[in-house]
């Protein structure tokens, strides 16, 4: 039977379209299920605040009568009018192993941004620089992370047969924790704040996060990651969506805030106990037990999952970075934390990287944007 694309209309369409993953990976012991909430508001057109400047469409794939398939095609003229390039995007991307699926799905949506104008397609990324980004190229028997993407290591072959290219590479590595901390690092640390006049916040609860420095935080988020590859500014009202939505989960000991001399903030770190184990085990839903999954894994964190460094442009070689690292990797070992793993860090982004070279760590995954001129 030939393969039937569908356009996805619609609740109950994105249902099914979310569901489609959720199917697909079940029983994978390394791919980690997304919180369905999070996949529903981050889809949902009357929901997701990037609507209020994006387009995006979602196709669904369907062979013999069953769901085989999914794609969404999304033009956000903010990433076009910055870059300065005709590129559209694709993301949420899954296919079964079949050639004439990966590629139905594909025509699909390069046909569609031929029809907004676009020159290029490039993916998989989402809305905005905080969604999912990157189609995994190696580390496939490595455990998956709440942040990244996971998926089959057939889909790089299905899109490389249809001429899509690499465009950038992510590198992620596991990092160990040291069983101690030398105490020339924590002179040093004392020294740069005396000498800076920086110190750490010493927040003790969400709602004081929030309160008084998650705009702040956001803002300079946008600011340090301002020339990294597809960002785009955010709104405020995609801001206070961000802020709910990734603010839930932080702990005072492993996300690390930094203001100077007048209580500004000048940089942050967020790091939060990985959730991996406990998603699988709730399957991405926090009902009935999925809830009580997270809420061990918080209390008694067995592994670290770094998520975000940002730092002011004007102090990023005055050692405040390394003032974060000697607190949190302190935090770390009294909790009694052995690994932690980094999100992903762009292949050419060596400053970023060079925080890991007094560590002992292995780069044991890379996912990659692939990009296609139409």
């Amino acid at each position: 039977m030939p393969v039937e694309i569908r356009r996805v209309e619609g609740d109950r369409g994105l249902k099914a379209f979310i569901q489609f993953q959720y199917d697909l990976y079940k029983g994978n012991a390394y791919a980690v299920p997304p919180l369905y909430f999070d996949e529903l508001n981050t889809l949902s057109k009357k929901r997701n605040p990037a609507f209020e400047f994006c387009e995006a469409e979602y196709w669904m794939a369907y062979k013999d009568g069953k769901a085989v398939g999914r794609v969404a095609g999304i033009y956000n003229p903010r990433y076009v009018e910055k870059w300065g390039l005709k590129n559209a995007r694709f993301g949420w991307i899954d296919f079964i192993d079949d050639p004439e699926v990966s590629e139905a799905l594909l025509r699909t949506v390069e046909d569609w941004a031929r029809s907004k104008g676009m020159e290029g397609i490039v993916g998989p990324m989402g809305f905005t620089d905080a969604d999912k980004e990157g189609m995994l190229v190696e580390g496939f028997e490595e455990l998956g992370t709440m942040p990244m993407i996971y998926n089959y290591p057939y889909y790089r072959e299905h899109l490389e047969r249809l001429g899509y290219a690499k465009d950038v590479d992510w590198l992620e590595f596991e990092v160990k924790v040291p069983e101690w901390i030398p105490e020339k690092a924590l002179r040093v640390q004392e020294l740069i704040s005396k000498r800076s006049g920086i110190r750490l916040l010493d927040w003790k609860s969400k709602r004081q996060l929030k309160r008084d420095y998650a705009k702040p935080l956001f803002h300079l988020l946008d600011e340090a990651y301002a020339g990294l590859y597809g960002t785009v500014p955010m709104t405020e009202k995609q801001v206070d969506v961000y802020i709910k939505q990734y603010l839930g989960f932080v702990d005072p000991r492993f996300t690390k805030l930094v203001v100077d001399e007048k209580g500004e903030l000048i940089a942050f770190g967020i790091a939060m106990p990985s959730l991996s184990r406990a998603l699988q085990k709730g399957g991405g839903r926090l009902f009935p037990f999925g809830w009580l999954h997270l809420l061990r894994a918080l209390a008694k964190p067995e592994g670290l999952d770094l998520y975000l460094i940002a730092v002011k442009q004007e102090y990023q070689s005055r050692g405040v970075i390394a003032f974060m690292m000697t607190s949190l990797t302190q935090d770390c070992i009294k909790a009694g934390i052995k690994t932690a793993e980094t999100a992903g860090e762009l292949e050419s982004n060596h400053a970023v990287q060079s925080l890991w070279k007094d560590f002992e760590r292995r780069q044991h995954k890379r996912r990659r944007a692939y990009f296609k001129k139409l």
